[in-house]
């Protein structure tokens, strides 16, 4: 014997699987997007920073400036798997 779906069942089985689909997208995205930032991050910090530092303290000395030392910047994957 068979037992009819309504009509109702399936709106609802469509709607739940627009939203869980939805919901994957924003997720992934947002995982994506920590991970474009933590990586932005880490880039400015290593990268960046020291040369920025080294072009103010030239700045100082151009203008007869006394310029403070440049902080040492060290970076911390506290996400790193492999240690």
């Amino acid at each position: 014997m068979r037992i009819p779906v309504s009509a109702n069942w399936w709106t609802f089985a469509l709607i739940f699987t627009a939203q869980f689909i939805l919901f994957l997208r924003w997720l992934y995205r947002r995982i994506r997007n920590d991970e474009m930032m933590r990586v932005f991050v880490q880039d400015m910090a290593t990268n960046h920073l020291p040369h920025i530092y080294d072009l103010l303290n030239k700045l100082c000395r151009e203008q007869g400036i006394q310029g403070a030392k440049s902080p040492i910047v060290r970076w911390l994957d506290l996400t790193d798997s492999e240690n």
